[in-house]
């Protein structure tokens, strides 16, 4: 016998307090139709800043990259799936829609060495940074 946690509330109601926590903060946050948020790693070490973003389902040519004016804006769609008829889905929790990320990047990076790629439903997108230039000069006290 499988045990299922029986919600009393309406069908749409989450039954714990974590649902409804991800519930509300996903449907404010996420208000517009069909628009949702993809997660993002980012990360850097001493060459390069690295963005990941967990996009699973997206084809790579639906993604849309653009800088401009320092700031990286990655976008593109998640296209739900037809339902099969006959199907009966249980629970939907996949997010599907339009989606749009804006990151400002800092003045040390190489714009035009900027790569992205994208396997395993993760983008990635590697932003070297350029090389340090020491200035030093020596200043006369008068």
């Amino acid at each position: 016998m499988k045990l299922v946690r029986y919600n009393n509330f309406e069908p749409n109601y989450p039954s714990s307090f974590s649902g409804l926590l991800d519930k509300f903060f996903n449907e404010s946050v996420n208000a517009e139709a069909n628009k949702f948020t993809p997660s993002v790693d980012i990360s850097e070490d001493e060459n390069s800043y690295e963005l990941e973003l967990a996009i699973p389902g997206v084809k790579k040519e639906d993604f849309k990259i653009n800088l401009v004016d320092g700031k990286l804006t990655i976008s593109g769609e998640r296209k739900r799936k037809e339902k099969k008829e006959g199907k009966n889905y249980h629970s939907v929790q996949s997010q599907y829609g339009s989606f749009s990320k804006s990151f400002f990047l800092p003045e040390d990076v190489s714009h035009e060495k900027i790569e992205a790629k994208y396997e395993d439903g993760v983008l990635q997108v590697l932003i070297p940074k350029t090389e340090k230039k020491v200035v030093k000069s020596t200043i006369e006290v008068k």
